[in-house]
């Protein structure tokens, strides 16, 4: 059987139905909000997790630099008043010389083009950033969803398990009442019954902490539903890990970087254009008060790059553009890591969950079934019941523990490849 686990990829509206191998085929919404399926976990994590309003923020920020980075200096009014409220025959304005003087700054080398470069590639930039998150987001989302549906399965287990041994406590009374048993069977028993409780109180303590942690993805409080529906058991082959490092060039971290060296090229252009000398033309009209006389006046002004060459800053931009692609190296690095480390424990959950339902999991289920009712015919002790009951339960949380391993290496994946992952799958029994 063939089983799609369905995007952590975000490029698309569809990409927002990420369902892996747990979700339910038929994923009906409690009107109550009483339950709570992978689906309706990210588009409220989507719609309402902060990270993503930074995200848009950003994203707005740079698209704010970019605008400010075209635009063209503003022309410079200026006024002049020469010979005038000085001494003697200076007093007063008589003989004043007034302007009245216009001059615009004209930028040379292409500089503002340059800057415009920049600010575009911070725009792709954030954007970039912003598909990160996402996807970061979308795992995470998935992560906690996929424990909680864990520790559910963890308290099912001890529940039946409780159950089991609650089926035995007539019977053990009776054995004792016979003189089969003693007494003190029925208190160790017990005590076998109270720490599987126990076991199923810390299991309700992590089942809280992740349903508390998942609302907070969803920008809630605290958890406004009461379970997670979904096929947890369900689990499938892996493609082969090559397809999975040729799928991680796409991750929105990787594809940053491009934009960041656009950016970083650009920088550097801008860097090296500083000491372009950039024009400034100034044309005003002048009045000579003594004779009434009115004249133009032009001026043409260049600075001289004689000091300030920009050397520094040139050095810098180009050291800044060396380093964007060792960071990449580093990010990429680090994404095939955290791959390698999820497709080895896919395949080892895999391997344990073989083992489990092949195995372990139908043997313990007989062992059980036939000790309980060997018990019950005076052939089989108390202790080889619980032991039988013990290593049952075992197996079975075993197998959840497996398969939360499993999941969880899935959705780690899918977060990094930003896509669908190709699964064979098998689902339980």
């Amino acid at each position: 059987m063939r089983f799609v686990y369905r995007s952590l990829s975000l490029f698309g509206a569809a990409a927002t139905a990420m369902l892996i191998a747990m979700q339910s085929p038929v994923a009906a919404q409690n009107p109550e909000g009483r339950s709570l399926t992978l689906r309706q976990a990210l588009q409220r994590a989507f719609a309402n997790n902060p990270r993503l309003t930074v995200a848009d923020r950003e994203i707005g920020i740079a698209t704010g630099r970019r605008i400010q980075a075209g635009a063209i200096p503003n022309p410079e009014l200026s006024f002049e008043l020469d010979n005038a409220f000085g001494t003697n025959e200076y007093r007063g304005t008589n003989l004043a010389e007034t302007t009245l003087q216009l001059s615009q700054l004209f930028e040379l080398g292409g500089k503002r083009a340059a800057r415009v470069a920049a600010g575009e590639a911070e725009v792709d930039s954030a954007y970039w950033q912003r598909q990160a998150i996402k996807l970061e987001l979308a795992s995470e989302t998935a992560t906690a969803f996929v424990t909680i549906l864990s520790a559910q399965r963890r308290i099912q287990i001890y529940d039946a398990a409780i159950a089991s041994l609650d089926k035995l406590a007539p019977l053990l009374q009776r054995r004792v009442d016979a003189g089969a048993s003693s007494p003190a069977e029925v208190a160790r028993a017990q005590v076998a019954v109270d720490l599987l409780k126990v076991e199923r109180e810390r299991a309700k303590t992590a089942l809280s902490i992740a349903k508390r942690e998942l609302a907070v993805l969803m920008g809630d409080r605290a958890p406004t539903f009461v379970s997670a529906v979904g096929h947890f058991g369900s689990v499938g082959y892996p493609p082969p890990f090559k397809s999975v490092l040729a799928a991680i060039d796409g991750n929105p971290q990787l594809m940053r970087w491009t934009a960041i060296r656009a950016q970083r090229e650009a920088e550097l252009l801008t860097a090296r254009l500083k000491p372009v000398p950039d024009l400034r033309l100034a044309g005003g009209w002048r009045h000579y008060r003594e004779t009434g006389d009115n004249a133009m006046r032009l001026t043409v002004s260049v600075p001289l790059p004689v000091w300030d060459q920009n050397r520094g800053d040139i050095l810098a931009a180009e050291e800044s553009l060396q380093k964007v692609q060792a960071d990449r190296q580093v990010n990429l690095a680090t994404l095939i890591s955290i791959a390698g480390r999820s497709y080895d424990a896919i395949n080892g959950a895999i391997a344990e969950l073989s083992i489990l339902r092949n195995s372990v999991l139908p043997n313990s289920k007989k062992a059980v079934d036939g000790i309980e009712g060997g018990y019950s015919q005076g052939r089989f002790s108390l202790i080889e019941v619980l032991d039988a009951q013990s290593s049952a339960t075992q197996a079975a949380i075993r197998e959840q523990e497996a398969l939360l391993s499993f999941h969880i290496a899935v959705t780690t994946i899918e977060g990094l490849v930003g896509r669908p992952f190709m699964l064979n799958v098998t689902r339980q029994r």
